[in-house]
């Protein structure tokens, strides 16, 4: 599993490591793996025309003294120094000693513009709110150059806490981490500037509790539901989709779709789309009586498609086991009906259905999805399934988020949550926790996404087919 730690975490971990270590021999571990990091990018190094762009504090120090073991390996290696006054005195001497040279900010453009690589030194884990002025103007320049960029432990401008960008910041091809991940570089907008991330291990030890986590192959085998020689469909889960309408049937379908392949015995549907269900997946258990009357099931879908049918909802949430809602679902369930319900209840908004349930614009939402993930779970007591180009889940008790690592931007297309949603609630009837159901939901319909789009425009039906080719490459890997 990938984790990423809050920046006084890592700040804490690091003074307990310099503690145990001689003076400066951090920094050096830090600049050693950031030079063979931009070696490795470079292929040759020698002849190659560096530029560093250096601010202030610790960051710039590590990138003056990789810039200097550059230098040493025949580099022509140039420091812009925005602060030079007070540009880490080691890092300095060392890049002189090895030949770099320093040069201002006001006659740093044609060095950027005539660069092989630029390393953003600029601002460090601590910085909040965007790039001052000099330093947006570097930064513009560098996205407009030929030239590799890579970032020092995150790219500078970005909040690493939260994945916030605030203003101008640095957009790299490349950041080199340090010791664990940092929560910005998993999430977007932050992600998006990151580019390739690249971890050193600097030595931290880490509590057992991260900020973040991101689910591997691995993890999603060990939570992944197989039969048993003693299994039949009931003992292997049945999940119940309430969804569809008169207006919305394709809805009801792809629900269903979902729901059959993730791994649950049987699927009941209920709603006014039984025709088109049953026209589609003819093992679909279809009732027209309700939620109530259709049967036992060991986990609901409510929401998709559902138009203004609130009865639905009102049933499905009254019952006694876990419920995923989802689309109309969100705008139709009662938030009090939510936080008294004792199982487990997940719900799955994408961006603009979150901004309307937190009461705040769409933007808003977008530009702090931790917080606003956190935020909904907490207000509702329910496990959230964000969606986005950073889907989180955001426990109802706190702890860890998971961030999902698969997916591809062909996945904006309609009708790929409500085969999420079935996905996502088959597994919850199979028994993974909300959480668990959640994230390895995301974890195979973003892989499924990818399988089945192959770099051009793939529908949601493509999505649905695509997952058992998504589990079997978890499960045989």
């Amino acid at each position: 599993m990938r984790t990423a730690y809050s920046v006084e975490t890592v700040r804490a971990a690091e003074r307990e490591l310099m503690a145990r270590l001689p003076d400066g021999a951090l920094m050096q571990r830090a600049a050693a793996g950031l030079a063979a990091a931009c070696a490795d990018l470079l292929g040759r190094v020698y002849g190659r025309r560096v530029v560093l762009l250096v601010g202030s504090g610790d960051n710039g120090g590590d990138a003056l003294y990789a810039g200097a073991r550059l230098a040493r390996r025949g580099a022509g290696v140039t420091a812009v120094l925005l602060a030079p006054e007070r540009a880490h005195g080691g890092g300095l001497a060392a890049l002189r000693r090895a030949g770099g040279r320093t040069a201002a900010p006001g006659g740093a453009e044609e060095l950027v513009e005539r660069a092989d690589l630029l390393l953003d030194g600029i601002v460090g884990i601590g910085g909040k709110g965007g790039l001052r002025p000099d330093a947006a103007r570097l930064a513009e320049v560098a996205e407009r150059s030929r030239a590799a960029v890579v970032a020092v432990d995150l790219p500078s401008g970005v909040d690493a806490d939260t994945g916030e960008v605030r203003g101008a910041a640095v957009r790299a091809d490349l950041t080199v981490t340090f010791g664990t991940h940092k929560p910005g570089l998993l999430i977007d907008p932050a992600r998006e500037y990151a580019g390739s991330v690249r971890l050193v291990d600097i030595g931290l030890a880490l509590p057992e509790e991260a900020e973040l986590e991101a689910l591997q192959h691995a993890d999603v085998r060990r939570l992944l539901p197989v039969p048993t020689g003693e299994s039949d469909k009931y003992r292997r889960g049945v999940v119940g989709i309430a969804a569809g309408s008169a207006r919305y049937p394709g809805a009801a379908v792809l629900a269903v779709y979902g729901a059959l392949r993730g791994g649950a015995g049987a699927v009941r549907y209920v709603g006014p789309a039984g025709d088109a269900v049953v026209a589609r997946f003819p093992e679909t258990l279809v009732s027209d009586r309700g939620p109530k009357h259709a049967g036992r099931v060991q986990a609901w879908v409510v929401g998709p498609g559902a138009g203004d049918d609130a009865s639905a909802v009102g049933e499905v949430l009254a019952s006694d086991v876990p419920v995923l809602i989802d689309a109309d679902g969100l705008r139709l369930a009662d938030r009090d009906a939510v936080r008294a319900r004792t199982a487990p209840t997940l719900m799955t908004p994408h961006a603009g259905e979150a901004a309307a349930l937190l009461g705040v614009p769409r933007e808003e939402v977008e530009g702090a999805r931790l917080a606003s993930a956190r935020e909904l779970a907490g207000r509702y007591g329910a496990t959230v399934l964000l969606k986005g180009s950073t889907t989180l889940v955001a426990d109802a008790g706190g702890g860890a988020v998971r961030v999902n690592p698969t997916g591809t931007a062909w996945l904006a297309t309609a009708g790929s949550g409500d085969v999420l949603s079935g996905l996502a609630g088959s597994l919850l009837a199979s028994g993974l926790s909300a959480l668990d159901a959640g994230s390895v939901g995301a974890y195979l319909h973003g892989l499924a996404g990818r399988f089945a789009a192959d770099g051009a425009p793939v529908g949601a039906h493509d999505v649905a087919e695509a997952v058992p080719a998504a589990w079997r490459d978890v499960t045989e890997a």
